[in-house]
């Protein structure tokens, strides 16, 4: 897409970070991302307004008129999925306001970065929302079409399916996961990086039933449960979360490390 001076990152946890850790907070793929541009194109100035827990109406409303006022090159906007996850929310309404968001920033100038959901098909309880997530791509594939963004397509990355690239809070990705998209969201806006994110992980063993029986009863008791008990009284957990990188700013000469 030519060359990249600066750089807004726009969503929920996802693009926050979480649980990618840093010497300070979460570094995510968006900042590895950043700091991919950085080493191609020095001088890249970068923001993240990303909060975990956010609704795709609060990131439409909070987020994407603070982008589109700063004129940045490129926005990337991957927001959807607290919704979709949701029993009420219909694939086609969250898909509205997402195009909502897209058509504010093509406005301003900005190249727009999308991405499409993840296969959580062999997620428990996950699971269940398989098919509304594949209609939401579908619905995101025809968005980017119209406003001609570019597509980070995650549905079809098998490596990504391993367990071994998730936290185990299951919602979340790990350094690793975070990394490999980092490098994914670099090779399709045409930034070298020296890594391959199709890299296969180590042949694992199956687990045994009983053990892996134990090891969902331990995460429904431990992740699941409070998710559940945040839905039902109507909280989230960025109740009280701000931006980890409000403004754009250089990113000081940091470089992307695995």
């Amino acid at each position: 897409m030519g060359r990249i001076t600066s750089y807004i990152a726009l969503g929920d946890s996802f693009t926050e970070g979480l649980e990618d850790p840093a010497a300070v907070g979460f570094r995510g793929w968006a900042d590895r991302l950043a700091e991919h541009i950085e080493a191609d194109q020095p001088g890249l100035r970068y923001a993240n307004l990303a909060v975990r827990g956010k609704l795709i109406a609060e990131i439409v409303a909070e987020q994407v008129p603070v982008a589109a006022a700063a004129g940045a090159d490129l926005v990337s906007l991957c927001a959807g999925g607290n919704d979709i996850l949701r029993p009420s929310a219909g694939p086609e309404i969250v898909a509205g306001k997402l195009e909502e968001g897209v058509a504010a920033l093509a406005e301003s100038g900005a190249r727009v970065m999308l991405f499409t959901g993840f296969d959580l098909r062999r997620v428990p309880v996950m699971r269940l929302a398989h098919s509304k997530i594949e209609v939401y791509n579908l619905l995101i594939h025809d968005i980017a079409r119209r406003h001609s963004c570019v597509l980070v397509d995650l549905w079809p990355m098998r490596v990504l399916r391993d367990r071994r690239a998730w936290d185990e809070d299951r919602l979340h990705l790990n350094s690793d996961g975070h990394r490999r998209v980092a490098l994914a969201a670099a090779e399709t806006l045409g930034v070298p990086v020296a890594e391959d994110w199709r890299s296969p992980y180590p042949p694992m063993r199956p687990q045994p039933w009983t053990d892996a029986r134990r090891e969902d009863l331990r995460w429904a008791r431990t992740y699941l449960r409070p998710w559940i008990a945040r839905r039902i009284n109507g909280t989230s957990s960025g109740d009280g979360v701000v931006a980890k990188r409000p403004d754009l700013s250089p990113l000081d000469g940091s470089k992307t490390s695995p």
